[in-house]
């Protein structure tokens, strides 16, 4: 099983075109057998993690398993690196030509990344959307962490006055490399994606940081959360731009 993330960024004014996006996509995923799992979903301020949506910037995560891969044959996303650029028996992976025509013709950046989950636990929507997850592995290298929650309705202020801040400290982290702040919903389905040097060092910021570590310890006795999911993932391919520039780039 892998996955691709791909977030794109509108031209200005033209905001407008990713926010009608997310209703007009659905139609086209909806029919496409290849994804196990799909979302379609907005960003933060700036791309940050933030209570003001960002209306230039959108996010669309696939999730397909290698056996459906494509072949040139099919429309496919143009993510077209040598194979000796993948650590895993990865493809091309099957992206409907809507969405690339729609991105196309508005004149959007695209930045796209294959994923493969290694570590995690929790639910999307009530679903192991990414299988069967050790919670530990001995991979050490560049690693992506996807923490993902709904937020209870009478836990919003508490979750924002805490968070908010944490979230604000994590692009000074030693090892700390990028992160876009995504979701389902404004304010209450919630979403960090984040990539890092190493585990070590996204482990030095969550749990030796002193406000981290409070809020980690405020969400469990607090319940804040009615469903959440903590995944990380080694990162295959990462292609295209975002504000004009790679966000992250694998080291061949």
């Amino acid at each position: 099983m892998n996955v691709a993330l791909i977030v794109v960024r509108y031209p200005k004014w033209l905001g407008w075109a990713g926010f009608f996006s997310m209703a007009f996509f659905r139609f086209s995923l909806w029919f496409n057998s290849n994804y196990s799992f799909w979302k379609l979903m907005g960003c933060g301020r700036n791309g940050t993690f933030d209570k003001t949506p960002d209306w230039r910037q959108w996010a669309v995560l696939l999730v397909y398993s290698d056996k459906r891969a494509v072949d040139s044959k099919l429309h496919t996303s143009h993510l077209s690196l040598p194979t000796k650029h993948y650590p895993l028996n990865t493809s091309h992976y099957p992206l409907p030509t809507f969405l690339l025509a729609w991105w196309r013709f508005f004149g959007c950046e695209k930045w796209e990344l294959l994923l493969h989950p290694i570590e995690g636990h929790g639910y999307w929507d009530g679903k192991k959307v990414f299988g069967e997850l050790p919670r530990k592995t001995d991979y050490e290298g560049p690693i992506a962490i996807l923490t993902r929650a709904t937020i209870r309705l009478n836990k919003l202020h508490r979750f924002w006055k805490y968070v908010d801040p944490v979230a604000a400290q994590m692009a000074g982290a030693k090892g700390f490399i990028t992160s876009i702040g995504i979701g389902e919903v404004p304010w209450i389905k919630q979403a960090t994606f984040s990539i890092w040097e190493s585990k070590e060092a996204m482990k030095n910021f969550a749990y030796a940081l002193p406000e981290h570590a409070e809020v980690i310890r405020k969400t469990h006795k607090e319940n804040w959360y009615s469903e959440e999911l903590f995944v990380r993932f080694r990162i295959l391919a990462s292609t295209g731009t975002l504000n004009g520039k790679l966000p992250f780039k694998i080291n061949m």
